[in-house]
């Protein structure tokens, strides 16, 4: 079920009705109920696979809380690990590690004919297995007390609003919301309602609308487009992904809001960030430290010297640049995104690494750092978007060589202006403010304007064809 579809908010709708109704434990078990259609409703043979690892990771987080032994307790969590990323290994990475395989034998010399499995990929199954593995270290690490029933913790994995696509909400947030009896307050509504508008908006009018550009480029044989067609096709596909995965996280937090949950922030306007540190506090937050806290910190983090801190920094985000997809290019995507980590670390002079905070102004100091992180974003996105690195090298070989202008990249950019600038503006204005619920804290006379813009907008320009959200296939 899609957030953009008719038959989700039918969907939602019954959820919401029923669920008013009920008192807080039948609430959960209508909840988990719920999650379990929700996510059935994709493909209901892979609904094992989350039921396995909710009734797996509750009786191991039980196992290590009662354990006093510590290798016994290590044990237990290794085990709850394993089973976990053998779910998501077998699932999303066995094809490619046979394919690849397969490929640096043949270029050896060596005959090979290892078998290769066409496995569909669970939808989700990145963010339920490292949402389901932060409960088992919590737990190990003595930060969090089990859950006392299966019904709660496995309502806590399979929360339908943030099940596909997150924010990968971390246990100590999350759970004792379903533990605790919610109440759902004027502001809940409020915030519920806007946010849902807001990330429609982004999803319909900005991702979709752009995907029609991105798509035509990225279809296109590369040595046929000219400069910038290449340019036009990497800013639109910036601005689909941010659009579609940011008017996801928006819409889920709206839902919760509807429910009375509160779930974490996953985007902070991500592209007035002035260095890759930055970057990643404001974009996909849930997952940047979920691997800084449970990967980067665990692989010593900055506590070794600096040469240990740059490893660190690279493992962790070519880690990163795999959990995204079984493909060379999300590989390298990592690694290109841990090389101007450490590059940004380096030139900051003695290893610093601090992140400028506080609301980012239009200097003309902020803009070139701007300028120039989005710019460098945007070649990591050519490397995310591109179905090869052949593909990927081509098309970044095309900016020095075609500089002719073309009716299409013309169109294109001035679609770009009416459809992005706007909504760069207002989130612009919402960064200046320091709050993203900002348009709510005003005056009627300028959250009215604002709305109906957005729901015109909804209106006049949907795309010809609807998009899936694009990480539903991570």
């Amino acid at each position: 079920m899609l957030f953009n579809s008719f038959i989700f908010w039918g969907f939602f709708a019954l959820v919401l009705g029923v669920y008013r109704f009920l008192p807080h434990r039948a609430q959960n078990v209508w909840l988990l109920l719920a999650g379990y259609v929700f996510y059935g409703y994709w493909d209901w043979r892979f609904l094992s696979l989350l039921i396995i690892s909710s009734c797996a990771d509750f009786a191991l987080g039980n196992l290590i809380a009662r354990a006093d032994e510590p290798r016994r307790r290590k044990s237990l969590l290794v085990l709850s690990i394993v089973l976990n990323l053998l779910f998501l290994g077998f699932f999303k990475y066995f094809g490619f590690f046979v394919e690849s395989m397969n490929e640096l034998l043949v270029g050896l010399g060596i005959n090979s004919a290892l078998p290769v499995l066409h496995i569909v990929l669970p939808v989700g199954i990145s963010f339920y297995t490292f949402q389901s593995m932060s409960y088992t270290i919590d737990v190990y690490r003595r930060q969090m007390e089990p859950a006392p029933t299966l019904i709660g913790y496995a309502t806590y994995v399979s929360f339908f609003p943030q099940l596909l696509a997150g924010p990968i909400e971390r246990p100590n947030r999350l759970l004792p919301q379903v533990l605790q009896p919610r109440v759902i307050t004027r502001s809940h509504v409020a915030e519920g309602i806007y946010l849902i508008v807001y990330g429609l908006f982004k999803k319909v009018v900005i991702a979709d609308n752009m995907a029609v550009i991105a798509n035509h480029v990225f279809g296109r044989d590369p040595s046929t487009l000219t400069a910038t067609e290449v340019l036009v096709g990497i800013y639109a596909f910036a601005f689909q992904i941010y659009g579609d995965f940011s008017g996801y996280s928006s819409i889920a937090k709206g839902l919760a809001n509807l429910l009375g949950f509160d779930l974490m922030w996953n985007f902070r306007m991500p592209y007035l960030a002035r260095s890759p540190s930055e970057f990643w506090q404001r974009w996909h937050i849930s997952l940047s430290t979920w691997l800084r806290d449970y990967l980067y910190i665990s692989l010593g983090g900055n506590r070794g010297g600096e040469w240990f801190t740059y490893r660190n920094l690279m493992l962790t985000m070519l880690l990163g640049g795999l959990w995204h997809g079984a493909a060379w290019t999300f590989v390298w995507w990592g690694i290109f995104h841990g090389a101007i980590l450490i590059a940004y670390r380096i030139a900051s002079g003695r290893g610093g690494s601090a992140v400028e905070t506080g609301p980012v102004t239009l200097t003309a100091a902020n803009v070139v750092k701007i300028f120039l992180m989005f710019h460098l974003v945007c070649i990591s996105w050519l490397l995310f978007r591109a179905e090869s690195m052949q593909q990927a090298g081509a098309m970044l070989a095309q900016l020095f060589v075609n500089h002719e202008a073309s009716p299409f990249s013309g169109f294109a950019f001035a679609m770009m202006a009416f459809l992005v600038l706007p909504m760069f503006l207002y989130e612009y204005w919402l960064e200046r403010r320091g709050d993203q619920l900002a348009l709510l804290h005003t005056r009627v006379t300028v959250q009215t304007p604002a709305l109906a813009y957005f729901l015109l907008m909804l209106v006049v320009f949907p795309p010809m064809q609807a998009q899936t959200f694009i990480y539903f296939q991570f």
